[in-house]
Protein backbone atom coordinates (compact mmCIF):
# COMPACT_ATOMS: atom_id res chain seq x y z
CA UNK A 1 0.00 0.00 0.00
CA UNK A 2 2.84 2.39 0.85
CA UNK A 3 4.30 1.93 -2.63
CA UNK A 4 1.02 3.11 -4.15
CA UNK A 5 0.63 6.18 -1.93
CA UNK A 6 2.70 8.55 -4.14
CA UNK A 7 0.70 7.44 -7.19
CA UNK A 8 -2.60 7.99 -5.39
CA UNK A 9 -1.51 11.42 -4.16
CA UNK A 10 -0.38 12.47 -7.64
CA UNK A 11 -3.69 11.22 -9.03
CA UNK A 12 -5.63 13.31 -6.50
CA UNK A 13 -3.46 16.30 -7.34
CA UNK A 14 -4.27 15.90 -11.03
CA UNK A 15 -7.99 15.59 -10.31
CA UNK A 16 -7.93 18.74 -8.16
CA UNK A 17 -6.03 20.67 -10.83
CA UNK A 18 -8.47 19.65 -13.59
CA UNK A 19 -11.45 20.43 -11.35
CA UNK A 20 -10.09 23.87 -10.52
CA UNK A 21 -9.32 24.73 -14.15
CA UNK A 22 -12.74 23.57 -15.36
CA UNK A 23 -14.73 25.11 -12.51
CA UNK A 24 -12.62 27.62 -10.55
CA UNK A 25 -15.73 29.22 -9.03
CA UNK A 26 -16.30 26.07 -6.97
CA UNK A 27 -13.13 26.86 -5.02
CA UNK A 28 -14.05 30.48 -4.28
CA UNK A 29 -15.01 29.84 -0.61
CA UNK A 30 -11.50 28.51 0.05
CA UNK A 31 -9.81 31.57 -1.45
CA UNK A 32 -12.19 34.27 -0.22
CA UNK A 33 -10.43 34.74 3.16
CA UNK A 34 -7.23 35.71 1.28
CA UNK A 35 -8.69 38.80 -0.39
CA UNK A 36 -9.90 42.18 0.75
CA UNK A 37 -13.61 42.91 1.00
CA UNK A 38 -15.39 42.97 -2.37
CA UNK A 39 -12.23 41.90 -4.22
CA UNK A 40 -12.56 38.88 -6.55
CA UNK A 41 -11.16 35.64 -5.16
CA UNK A 42 -10.96 33.90 -8.53
CA UNK A 43 -8.94 35.34 -11.42
CA UNK A 44 -11.49 37.16 -13.59
CA UNK A 45 -9.41 38.77 -16.36
CA UNK A 46 -9.33 35.68 -18.57
CA UNK A 47 -9.78 31.93 -18.60
CA UNK A 48 -7.44 30.03 -16.29
CA UNK A 49 -7.80 26.95 -18.48
CA UNK A 50 -6.81 28.85 -21.64
CA UNK A 51 -3.84 30.46 -19.90
CA UNK A 52 -2.69 27.07 -18.62
CA UNK A 53 -2.91 25.50 -22.08
CA UNK A 54 -1.07 28.43 -23.65
CA UNK A 55 1.57 28.25 -20.91
CA UNK A 56 2.11 24.54 -21.60
CA UNK A 57 2.19 25.11 -25.36
CA UNK A 58 4.94 27.71 -25.01
CA UNK A 59 6.99 25.50 -22.69
CA UNK A 60 6.68 22.39 -24.85
CA UNK A 61 7.46 24.26 -28.08
CA UNK A 62 10.62 25.74 -26.57
CA UNK A 63 11.62 22.41 -25.02
CA UNK A 64 11.10 20.55 -28.30
CA UNK A 65 13.35 23.00 -30.14
CA UNK A 66 15.96 22.86 -27.36
CA UNK A 67 15.86 19.05 -27.36
CA UNK A 68 16.45 18.79 -31.11
CA UNK A 69 19.33 21.29 -31.14
CA UNK A 70 20.96 20.00 -27.93
CA UNK A 71 20.89 16.36 -29.07
CA UNK A 72 22.23 17.27 -32.51
CA UNK A 73 25.09 19.23 -30.92
CA UNK A 74 25.88 16.37 -28.53
CA UNK A 75 25.95 13.89 -31.42
CA UNK A 76 28.20 16.23 -33.42
CA UNK A 77 30.82 16.69 -30.70
CA UNK A 78 30.95 12.95 -29.91
CA UNK A 79 31.89 12.11 -33.51
CA UNK A 80 35.60 12.16 -34.44
CA UNK A 81 35.05 14.91 -37.02
CA UNK A 82 33.18 17.13 -34.55
CA UNK A 83 35.19 16.69 -31.34
CA UNK A 84 36.97 20.02 -31.87
CA UNK A 85 33.61 21.83 -31.64
CA UNK A 86 33.00 20.70 -28.04
CA UNK A 87 34.29 23.93 -26.38
CA UNK A 88 32.25 26.08 -28.80
CA UNK A 89 29.12 23.97 -28.26
CA UNK A 90 29.49 24.21 -24.49
CA UNK A 91 29.82 27.97 -24.74
CA UNK A 92 26.67 28.18 -26.88
CA UNK A 93 24.48 26.07 -24.58
CA UNK A 94 25.74 27.98 -21.54
CA UNK A 95 24.47 31.28 -22.91
CA UNK A 96 20.98 30.69 -21.53
CA UNK A 97 22.35 29.95 -18.07
CA UNK A 98 24.75 32.90 -18.16
CA UNK A 99 22.13 35.50 -19.08
CA UNK A 100 19.06 35.75 -16.83
CA UNK A 101 15.80 35.09 -18.72
CA UNK A 102 14.71 38.68 -18.06
CA UNK A 103 17.83 39.94 -19.84
CA UNK A 104 17.18 37.61 -22.78
CA UNK A 105 13.61 38.94 -23.01
CA UNK A 106 14.86 42.52 -22.96
CA UNK A 107 17.30 41.77 -25.79
CA UNK A 108 14.78 39.75 -27.82
CA UNK A 109 11.87 42.20 -27.75
CA UNK A 110 13.51 44.83 -30.01
CA UNK A 111 14.31 42.08 -32.52
CA UNK A 112 11.07 40.06 -32.60
CA UNK A 113 8.55 42.28 -30.82
CA UNK A 114 6.30 41.62 -27.85
CA UNK A 115 4.32 38.41 -27.31
CA UNK A 116 5.23 34.75 -27.35
CA UNK A 117 8.36 34.91 -29.54
CA UNK A 118 10.77 36.50 -27.03
CA UNK A 119 9.54 34.05 -24.38
CA UNK A 120 10.22 31.11 -26.70
CA UNK A 121 13.74 32.40 -27.33
CA UNK A 122 14.43 32.77 -23.59
CA UNK A 123 13.06 29.31 -22.74
CA UNK A 124 14.89 27.72 -25.68
CA UNK A 125 18.25 29.13 -24.56
CA UNK A 126 17.56 28.29 -20.91
CA UNK A 127 16.62 24.70 -21.74
CA UNK A 128 19.65 23.76 -23.85
CA UNK A 129 22.22 23.07 -21.14
CA UNK A 130 20.67 20.19 -19.15
CA UNK A 131 19.66 18.31 -22.32
CA UNK A 132 23.04 18.81 -23.99
CA UNK A 133 25.08 17.81 -20.95
CA UNK A 134 22.98 14.73 -20.21
CA UNK A 135 23.09 13.58 -23.83
CA UNK A 136 26.84 14.21 -23.99
CA UNK A 137 27.39 12.26 -20.77
CA UNK A 138 25.28 9.35 -22.01
CA UNK A 139 26.96 9.14 -25.41
CA UNK A 140 30.47 9.29 -23.95
CA UNK A 141 29.85 6.66 -21.27
CA UNK A 142 28.34 3.82 -23.25
CA UNK A 143 29.55 0.30 -22.35
CA UNK A 144 32.70 -0.40 -24.36
CA UNK A 145 31.77 -4.06 -24.79
CA UNK A 146 28.46 -3.11 -26.43
CA UNK A 147 30.15 -0.69 -28.82
CA UNK A 148 32.78 -3.25 -29.75
CA UNK A 149 30.08 -5.85 -30.37
CA UNK A 150 28.27 -3.41 -32.65
CA UNK A 151 31.43 -2.79 -34.63
CA UNK A 152 32.13 -6.52 -34.77
CA UNK A 153 28.65 -7.07 -36.21
CA UNK A 154 29.59 -4.84 -39.13
CA UNK A 155 27.35 -1.88 -38.25
CA UNK A 156 28.09 1.43 -39.92
CA UNK A 157 28.60 4.58 -37.86
CA UNK A 158 25.02 5.68 -38.58
CA UNK A 159 23.61 2.27 -37.68
CA UNK A 160 25.52 2.24 -34.38
CA UNK A 161 24.21 5.72 -33.59
CA UNK A 162 20.58 4.96 -34.39
CA UNK A 163 20.36 1.36 -33.15
CA UNK A 164 22.78 1.30 -30.22
CA UNK A 165 24.00 4.68 -28.95
CA UNK A 166 20.78 6.71 -28.92
CA UNK A 167 18.55 3.91 -27.56
CA UNK A 168 20.99 3.23 -24.71
CA UNK A 169 21.28 6.96 -24.00
CA UNK A 170 17.51 7.55 -23.84
CA UNK A 171 17.05 7.32 -20.04
CA UNK A 172 19.76 9.91 -19.38
CA UNK A 173 18.47 12.11 -22.19
CA UNK A 174 14.95 11.99 -20.71
CA UNK A 175 16.40 13.06 -17.35
CA UNK A 176 17.85 16.15 -19.04
CA UNK A 177 14.56 16.90 -20.77
CA UNK A 178 12.75 16.50 -17.44
CA UNK A 179 15.00 19.08 -15.81
CA UNK A 180 14.65 21.44 -18.77
CA UNK A 181 10.84 21.25 -18.75
CA UNK A 182 10.66 21.80 -15.00
CA UNK A 183 12.85 24.90 -15.21
CA UNK A 184 10.91 26.25 -18.19
CA UNK A 185 7.51 25.82 -16.51
CA UNK A 186 8.52 28.26 -13.79
CA UNK A 187 10.56 30.55 -16.02
CA UNK A 188 7.73 30.94 -18.56
CA UNK A 189 5.75 33.02 -16.08
CA UNK A 190 8.02 36.01 -16.74
CA UNK A 191 6.90 35.92 -20.37
CA UNK A 192 3.79 37.80 -19.31
CA UNK A 193 5.97 40.87 -18.73
CA UNK A 194 6.36 41.06 -22.53
CA UNK A 195 2.69 40.27 -23.31
CA UNK A 196 3.03 36.49 -23.71
CA UNK A 197 -0.03 34.52 -22.68
CA UNK A 198 1.17 32.53 -19.67
CA UNK A 199 0.12 31.95 -16.07
CA UNK A 200 2.37 34.85 -15.17
CA UNK A 201 -0.61 37.05 -16.05
CA UNK A 202 -2.43 35.77 -12.97
CA UNK A 203 0.56 36.39 -10.69
CA UNK A 204 1.21 39.86 -12.11
CA UNK A 205 -2.47 40.79 -11.75
CA UNK A 206 -2.30 39.68 -8.12
CA UNK A 207 0.79 41.77 -7.45
CA UNK A 208 -0.71 44.85 -9.09
CA UNK A 209 -3.97 44.60 -7.13
CA UNK A 210 -2.47 43.23 -3.90
CA UNK A 211 -4.63 40.13 -4.37
CA UNK A 212 -3.03 37.18 -2.60
CA UNK A 213 -5.61 34.76 -4.03
CA UNK A 214 -4.55 35.57 -7.62
CA UNK A 215 -0.88 35.11 -6.76
CA UNK A 216 -1.62 31.80 -5.06
CA UNK A 217 -3.68 30.54 -8.01
CA UNK A 218 -0.97 31.27 -10.57
CA UNK A 219 1.80 29.90 -8.39
CA UNK A 220 -0.03 26.72 -7.40
CA UNK A 221 -1.06 25.86 -10.95
CA UNK A 222 2.54 26.20 -12.16
CA UNK A 223 3.80 24.24 -9.15
CA UNK A 224 1.33 21.38 -9.61
CA UNK A 225 2.08 21.18 -13.33
CA UNK A 226 5.79 21.02 -12.57
CA UNK A 227 5.32 18.19 -10.04
CA UNK A 228 3.06 16.14 -12.33
CA UNK A 229 5.22 16.54 -15.44
CA UNK A 230 8.41 15.87 -13.46
CA UNK A 231 6.90 12.67 -12.04
CA UNK A 232 5.59 11.61 -15.45
CA UNK A 233 8.99 11.99 -17.10
CA UNK A 234 10.64 10.26 -14.13
CA UNK A 235 8.33 7.29 -14.68
CA UNK A 236 9.29 7.21 -18.37
CA UNK A 237 12.96 7.34 -17.42
CA UNK A 238 12.56 4.41 -15.00
CA UNK A 239 10.62 2.41 -17.60
CA UNK A 240 13.33 2.94 -20.22
CA UNK A 241 16.02 2.03 -17.70
CA UNK A 242 14.28 -1.25 -16.84
CA UNK A 243 13.68 -2.15 -20.47
CA UNK A 244 17.29 -1.53 -21.38
CA UNK A 245 18.53 -3.43 -18.32
CA UNK A 246 20.55 -0.48 -17.07
CA UNK A 247 21.42 -0.52 -13.37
Amino acid sequence: MKAWMPVILRGLLLVLLVAFLLSPGSFEPLLKPLVQQNAPAIYNQGSLLDLTLQHLRTVFAATLAATIIAIMLAILVTRPFGAEFLPLSRSLVNIGQTFPPVAVLALAVPAVGFGEKPTLIALFLYGLLPIFENTLTALTNLPRSVMEAARGAGMTDLQRLMKVELPLSLPVMVAGIRLSVTISLATATIGSTVAAKTLGEVIIAGLQSNNLAFILQGGLIVGVLAVLIYDGLSAIERLLTRRLGIT
